[in-house]
């Protein structure tokens, strides 16, 4: 089976049992080769409330490895949710194994004061 489809099938079955609302969004993680994106999503009415990426200027000027970027990330996404106010998520891993550039988001986003 094609890798894609393997994680698009895990994306699906994850996301049947993981919704965010107003007050606890989800915290969706997407990575590519060479970036790492999160967003705080309200599936209530659809709509991104935050969203964070290593292709942010601050982030994308350090000369550091993709999982200590990936850690960068999570620490802004947690700063943006506390700047609107939220302290609880939902995180969806997005189909990817909860390790390596996945996990540093999540460790990023905990240590930034983000809960879940």
């Amino acid at each position: 089976m094609d890798k894609l489809i393997k994680r698009q099938k895990i994306r699906y079955r994850v996301r049947k049992k993981v919704s965010g609302t107003a007050t606890k969004p989800r915290l969706s993680v997407f990575r590519s080769n060479s970036e790492i994106y999160a967003q705080l999503i309200d599936d209530t009415t659809g709509t991104t409330l935050a969203a964070a990426s290593s292709r942010e200027k601050d982030i994308a000027a350090q000369t550091a490895p993709k999982v200590e970027k990936s850690k960068m990330v999570g620490a802004a996404i947690a700063r943006k949710a506390t700047a609107l106010g939220l302290t609880t998520c939902v995180f969806d891993r997005g189909g990817n194994l909860y390790h390596g550039r996945v996990k540093a988001v999540a460790d990023g986003a905990r240590e930034g004061g983000l809960q879940f």
